[in-house]
């Protein structure tokens, strides 16, 4: 039986200042340009979510999803 796959989005779990500066703190420890480039990325993808969100007026209920 074929295993049933997920799609992922690191950007769900930045829902804090903390838990931006952690993900950037590793992807600047890797020293590798290209991950830090798609770092910078998923924060930006992060930050215009919970932005757009707050913009209007939606709300995810404690799931962290939106922030």
């Amino acid at each position: 039986m074929a295993e049933k796959l997920t799609s992922f989005d690191p950007a769900e779990g930045l829902i804090s200042d903390e838990a931006i500066a952690a993900f950037m703190a590793e992807a600047f420890a890797s020293e590798d340009s290209g991950y830090i480039a798609h770092a910078l990325g998923v924060v930006a993808r992060a930050k215009g979510m919970a932005g757009t969100a707050s913009s209007v007026g939606l709300t995810d209920s404690g799931h962290g999803s939106l922030r």
